[in-house]
């Protein structure tokens, strides 16, 4: 008689509960599988220059970003991030892709990370990736993935966990990537295992970004006031720049990469292989008169998921005629004129103060035609101004 016989099949080992440092192992590799180029942990913990944030907010110097000191008390310890937080994994990803093409008139130059698509969104994505592996490997733990927007002073964290320095430009500085990265961190109340802090300054007595940013916005080493940087003018202003930082910007439309640019540790270093950070059409240079004849319908369906969404349309156009006044162009004429009677004041005010830079007779007529029909008072005065200029 034949019998079957079933083997039981045999029992899988219990691997054992997972260890700080398996967790830690496991979290880097899917880290750097997703696209994360630096990952260090580091305990959450008070930041650890939490007294020269405060300082720093006192002395004014976050300008009109409210929304800091509004928070101000969450920045105190990551735990107002994430409840029962024990660890932070900090993640650096690499943005350098082609190097900055020279600009003409007409032309406005836009910061690297502006380039191509919104960094917020990518890096959220993959963090929330990694967030679920971490919970499949720790299915009890609590986990939060954040990017630039949670009251956590990211650079400090990156630093306490190992991946670079904070340099006199105020910016997170590693010895491979410069400081040409974004930044996240994906907080979790397991333990990890944590990196040694990096401790060395290696910007040393180099002064190269702060002799070199266009408006003295460092104003001492390490220490930015941000109502004279040129991104916080360009992308988080939502008012009229202030006439004696308006040369200054040159030919800057969104951003500024002055302090980066100078910096020794940014001469080279290795190509980004994300292909969501390279140049779109159009913003490497961007075109400039075609951007002022854009209405809010155009701007939102041209620019919506970008980083140009923050300054909004009345910014960005605000920020077009300011470069075609300090590099007039002919062409660009018809465009500033139309500028004069947009919808919004921010924009007639900043076209206003661009022609009259022009020594253009059509320039002065559609100064002054605009002058006799203008009812906001600011933009009178700006247009007043210019047609004295003239």
């Amino acid at each position: 008689m034949d019998y079957l016989i079933v083997r039981r099949p045999a029992r899988k080992r219990n691997p054992g509960p997972v260890t700080s440092q398996s967790l830690t192992d496991a979290l880097k590799r899917e880290a750097y599988r997703l696209g994360f180029d630096l990952a260090g942990a580091c305990p959450a913990v008070p930041p650890p220059r939490i007294d020269q944030f405060r300082r720093w907010l006192a002395a004014g110097h976050a300008g009109r970003m409210r929304y800091l000191a509004e928070r101000a008390e969450a920045y105190e310890h990551p735990r107002n991030v994430l409840e029962d937080v024990e660890s932070i994994l900090m993640l650096a990803m690499n943005y350098r892709t082609v190097e900055p093409a020279p600009t003409r008139a007409g032309q406005g130059r836009v910061s690297r990370y502006a380039w191509g698509s919104d960094y917020h969104h990518l890096i959220r994505a993959r963090l929330h990736r990694l967030a679920d592996f971490h919970r499949r490997l720790a299915p009890g733990a609590r986990v939060r993935g954040v990017v630039d927007t949670a009251p956590l002073l990211e650079r400090e964290f990156a630093q306490l966990a190992g991946l670079g320095w904070i340099g006199k430009n105020t910016l997170l500085l590693s010895e491979r990537f410069g400081s040409w990265t974004f930044l996240g961190a994906l907080l979790t109340s397991e333990r990890l295992d944590y990196n040694a802090p990096a401790e060395a300054d290696h910007c040393e007595s180099c002064r190269a970004c702060l002799d070199a940013c266009p408006t003295g916005a460092l104003v001492d080493a390490y220490c930015l006031d941000a109502r004279k940087c040129i991104s916080y003018l360009t992308v988080e202003l939502r008012d009229c720049v202030p006439p004696e930082l308006r040369e200054a910007e040159q030919d800057r439309l969104f951003g500024c990469d002055v302090c980066q640019e100078v910096c020794p540790w940014n001469r080279s270093g290795p190509v980004a292989e994300e292909k969501a950070f390279r140049p779109a059409p159009q913003m490497n240079p961007a075109e400039l008169p075609e951007l002022l004849e854009m209405d809010e319908g155009a701007f939102r369906e041209r620019f919506h998921g970008t980083p140009f969404w923050r300054s909004r349309r009345p910014g960005l156009l605000r920020n077009a005629a300011i470069v075609l006044g300090n590099r007039p162009d002919a062409r660009a004429l018809p465009a500033l004129v139309t500028g004069l009677s947009d919808v919004d004041p921010l924009v007639r005010a900043a076209c206003a103060w661009a022609l009259g830079r022009w020594a253009s007779p059509a320039a002065k007529k559609a100064l002054r035609d605009r002058l006799a029909v203008e009812p906001h008072a600011d933009v009178r005065r700006e247009i007043e101004a210019a047609v004295q200029v003239q």
